[in-house]
C-alpha cells in the first residue's frame, strides 16, 4: 500500500477505488511488446490518467493481487462507501480489501490511516519531542512529486501526473525550490507558451502519433528498456549503463556482469599505463553497472511469493445490508 502510494503519488481516494481492472495494457502494433499502464479514474478533477507502471511497482502489484485472490484465484467483489458522494458503489474487485468476520470488506481511508500510524510506532521513530512520527497517505503524494522534480523530471509534467490543474498546487508541494527559482520557471512557461502557435492545441495528425508510439519501441537497449518521457532526449548520450532511467532487464544479468568484469579490467589497466584522464569515466560506468545489478537483486528479492498474512483487526459484528456497515 505504502509503496503504491510513494510510487504513483496518487490521492488516497484514488488508491482505494484501484481494482484489477486498473491494471491495464497496451500492446505496440509494430514490437508486440506490451506496456502495463495504471488507470486511475477521477476524484477532485475531471481528469483520467494512466500511469506507466515501473518493473518495481509491477512486482508490489502483484504480490498485492496474489494476497487477496480467493480458492478460485478470482479477486473477490466487494462493494466500497464514496464518502464523497455518500453513496454505496457496486462490487468491484478492489485490491485493497480484507476478510472480516468472514466477509470480504474495502478498506476505508481510516482503516489505512491507522496503519500507518501503527507501523510508525512499531519502528520506535519518534520527533524532536518525543511522540511518534506521523505520516498521512497525503504525505506520500507530496514525497512523490518532490522527488520526481528533484530527479529531473519537469514540474509541468509531474502536474498531469500528479492530476492538477494548476502547476500551482504543484509546486506548492514540493517546497524544495529556492522563491527565485520558482519564479523563473513560471517566466520561462509564460514566455514559451506566448510564442507557441496556436495550431500546436489541435488533435496530433497520424504522422505525430506514429511518432509517439516509435518513442515506446525505441525504449528498448541491450540490457533493458529506457523510462524517459516522450519527446525528451538521451541526457547521457546512450551511455545506458550510466542512466538512472534505465529499467535493467534480468534476462540480461549475465551481459551486466559481464560489462562491469570488462570495466573493473579497463580500470586496473587505465590504473596500470597512468590513463588517468580515462578512469574517471570508467569509474562513473562502473558505479552505474552496479547499481543496475543491485536493482535486480533487489526486484529478485521481493520475485518469490511469500504468504505475508493478513494484519490483525479489532472484531466487529458482522452485518447484513452494505448501509449497516460502519
Amino acid at each position: 500500500m505504502v509503496e503504491v502510494l510513494r510510487a504513483t503519488g496518487i490521492r488516497i481516494e484514488e488508491l482505494l477505488e484501484l481494482s484489477h481492472h486498473s491494471l491495464v495494457q497496451y500492446r505496440l502494433p509494430t514490437t508486440g511488446e506490451l506496456v502495463p499502464l495504471l488507470q486511475i479514474v477521477p476524484s477532485k478533477t475531471d481528469t483520467e490518467r494512466l500511469l506507466l507502471v515501473s518493473p518495481e511497482l509491477a512486482d508490489v502489484l502483484s504480490a498485492i493481487i496474489c494476497r487477496v485472490r480467493n480458492t478460485t484465484g478470482a479477486v473477490p467483489l466487494v462493494p466500497s462507501y464514496d464518502r464523497g458522494e455518500c453513496v454505496w458503489q457496486e462490487p468491484a474487485p478492489l485490491l485493497f480489501q480484507r476478510r472480516i468476520c468472514g466477509e470480504d470488506r474495502a478498506f476505508t481511508d481510516e482503516t489505512v490511516r491507522t496503519m500507518l500510524d501503527q507501523a510508525l510506532i512499531d519502528t520506535g521513530l519518534t520527533d524532536a519531542a518525543g511522540a511518534p512520527l506521523r505520516y498521512t497517505p497525503h504525505d506520500f503524494r507530496r514525497l512523490f512529486i518532490t522527488d520526481a522534480v528533484l530527479n529531473g523530471l519537469p514540474p509541468h509534467i509531474a502536474q498531469v501526473i500528479a492530476g492538477h490543474q494548476d502547476i500551482n498546487v504543484t509546486l506548492g508541494y514540493k517546497a524544495v525550490y529556492p522563491e527565485e527559482a520558482i519564479q523563473a520557471h513560471m517566466a520561462f512557461l509564460a514566455r514559451r507558451r506566448s510564442l507557441r502557435p496556436s495550431e500546436e492545441y489541435r488533435v496530433p495528425t497520424d504522422d505525430e502519433w506514429q511518432e509517439f508510439l516509435g518513442h515506446f519501441e525505441r525504449r528498448k537497449v541491450s540490457i533493458g528498456a529506457c523510462g524517459r518521457a516522450f519527446g525528451t532526449p538521451c541526457i547521457h548520450e546512450h551511455a545506458c549503463v550510466r542512466c538512472p532511467m534505465l529499467w535493467p532487464d534480468p534476462a540480461q544479468r549475465d551481459l551486466l556482469v559481464e560489462i562491469r568484469d570488462n570495466l573493473l579490467a579497463r580500470i586496473a589497466e587505465a590504473d596500470r599505463e597512468g590513463w588517468l584522464g580515462e578512469v574517471e569515466g570508467l569509474r562513473i560506468s562502473l558505479a552505474g553497472a552496479e547499481d543496475k545489478l543491485a536493482q535486480l537483486n533487489r526486484r529478485c528479492a521481493t520475485g518469490i511469493g511469500v504468504d505475508l498474512g493478513m494484519p490483525p483487526f479489532a472484531k466487529t459484528t458482522a452485518r447484513t445490508t452494505p448501509g449497516d456497515r460502519s
